[in-house]
């Protein structure tokens, strides 16, 4: 069966019953139908054992974290712990391109998985929302009489939309001709990518999200002044639009455990974490916070450390990193048409990757680390047992799990492991930079310890912009928007690549998130269609039944 065949097929639990598990009563639900509501008037006291569910550098070939993710919730439940899930919620981007949507997979899902997977609560609305009307009210100031002396040459809030659509990463805008209009070039993120997006998912309350968006820098005037979004009177009207958007949204998966799906920046182009009240919810009310990080442990897991953690004074006491057999042979250099084919060699080749990303979480972060090998009905035991053997060299404990064809009963030994490193007292974790270095040192810091490069080269205009936002970032996280299939800038450079360059080509400033976003290779912040998106093979029918989802 498919993901969407199993998913309609399960019967769902009403979501007071599921609420009831974390000890949440009606007066805490907002609901949205019989299966979703957002949670509201929590008092977050957290005390449960946090889990960071990563993965070594995806492939075409996929991974399957997110739906390790839930099948190890689901085994931590089956095992009679107390457990909720945090996740981030899946963006129209992918569900309708190439990747998918963000819901798990098999018996491994949360659901309702269509609702989920679309407009959900409408959260990615509101932001989207309050996004372009900040930019509204930028071109509105400056068509009013510019009172601001804004300089529309140096704009640097733009707009969004949570579609994949190329046509709008470079636009002209303002071609009606009008007196007082100002032709200008504008450029659209997908929402994700969106600094609204980054504020949302890193603030604690209602009053923290209005003081982060009055302080988003949007231009700067003639003069060289900073405008913020505060100086156009817009922080009160953004936030009534987010209201309900900033609340975490409660499900369920297949087998009734409780999840928290809430905030989807993405990890390649943004922090690519779940809001930080969902997990301190998820860590206040159950025993084990089972959460991941979008990508590899070099974007998602690196920025869950550098950025959220520190944010929200958080500190996972495991860290599970998923790999696959198919996975280490692309990273070994294996045609993706040979991969059901067994090939210890290119297995071999391929566990360099792994590796690197084990030495960084154990050497420069600090933390305990489970290998979880997501197991497909072709991998023979010669192939998992190498990676079992590169494991052993790390003092790292490695499981199989199948949590696709089995659900939780098939990660059952490796929740057994990750209980069992909760009850060790906590490591001090470390980070890959110091907060107080200056932009271009935290780059480099990230690049040189977290991704093996060789040194950092900035573009003329990096070298600028860099100039322009220094003074007001000294003490800002730094988020690097780099390709997810290597370790590098480059997506052709596989396995561990050595002596490589990364090119940083641009800086954006996002100080209502205090953070500067680098942007390095070729990375786009609106992603594309592929030739045959997803949405080409959906169906529904005359019932409004949905076919061809996932």
């Amino acid at each position: 069966m498919t993901d969407i065949e199993i998913a309609q097929k399960t019967k769902l639990k009403e979501i007071n019953l599921i609420a009831k598990k974390l000890g949440l009563s009606k007066n805490n639900l907002i609901h949205y139908g019989r299966n979703i509501a957002k949670i509201d008037n929590l008092t977050l006291k957290p005390k449960g054992n946090l889990i960071l569910v990563t993965s070594i550098n995806p492939t075409t070939a996929g991974e399957g974290k997110t739906t390790l993710s839930i099948g190890l919730a689901d085994a931590l439940s089956l095992l009679g712990k107390s457990v909720c899930l945090a996740l981030r919620e899946p963006s129209l981007g992918p569900v309708f391109g190439i990747k998918g949507g963000a819901t798990g997979g098999g018996y491994s899902q949360i659901v309702p998985m269509e609702e989920i997977n679309l407009h959900f609560t409408g959260d990615f609305h509101a932001i989207t929302s309050a996004n372009n009307l900040l930019c509204a009210m930028i071109d509105n100031h400056i068509f009013q009489g510019n009172s601001l002396n804004i300089d529309e040459n140096n704009i640097k809030f733009h707009r969004c939309v949570d579609i994949n659509d190329r046509a709008l990463r470079e636009i002209t805008i303002a071609q009606d001709g009008l007196r007082a209009s100002v032709e200008r070039k504008e450029s659209f993120s997908i929402t994700s990518a969106s600094e609204i997006m980054a504020i949302l998912c890193l603030s604690k309350d209602l009053v923290d999200l209005k003081k982060r968006l009055g302080n988003i820098v949007v231009a700067f005037s003639k003069a060289g002044k900073p405008i913020y979004a505060k100086d156009l009177q817009a922080e009160n009207a953004m936030t009534i639009l987010l209201q309900q958007a900033i609340k975490p949204n409660l499900v369920q998966t297949l087998t009734s455990t409780p999840a928290l799906i809430h905030g989807g920046p993405f990890a390649n182009i943004a922090h690519g974490c779940n809001s930080i009240l969902a997990t301190l919810s998820a860590l206040t009310y159950a025993d084990y916070a089972v959460t991941e990080a979008g990508f590899g442990a070099d974007l998602g897991g690196e920025k869950f450390i550098d950025i959220k953690s520190r944010e929200a004074n958080l500190n996972a006491k495991v860290v599970v990193i998923v790999v696959t057999v198919r996975a280490l042979k692309l990273h070994g250099g294996c045609d993706k048409q040979n991969l059901l084919t067994p090939n210890v060699t290119q297995v071999k080749k391929g566990i360099c990757i792994l590796e690197k990303h084990i030495e960084n979480l154990k050497n420069v972060f600090n933390k305990r680390i489970i290998c979880a090998i997501n197991k497909f009905d072709n991998d023979c035991e010669e192939e998992i047992e190498v990676i079992k053997n590169s494991c052993k060299k790390y003092k790292v404990d490695a499981f199989v799990a199948t949590p696709h064809q089995n659900g939780g009963k098939g990660c059952t030994d490796l929740a057994q492991a990750v209980i069992k490193e909760c009850d060790k007292k906590s490591l001090p974790q470390k980070y890959a930079y110091n907060l107080n270095d200056s932009i271009i040192t935290k780059t480099r810091d990230i690049c040189k310890r977290v991704y093996g490069a060789k040194d950092i080269r900035l573009s003329d205009k990096a070298k600028e912009l860099l100039k322009t936002i220094e003074p007001f970032a000294k003490d800002f996280y730094v988020c690097i928007a780099k390709s997810q299939y290597s370790l590098s800038d480059n997506p052709t450079l596989i396995g561990r690549p050595k002596d490589f360059i990364v090119e940083i080509k641009d800086f954006e400033l996002r100080s209502g998130a205090n953070m500067v976003v680098a942007l390095a290779g070729n990375i786009m912040l609106m992603p594309g269609l592929s030739k045959v998106p997803a949405a080409c093979n959906m169906h529904i029918n005359e019932n409004g039944s949905i076919k061809g989802l996932f």
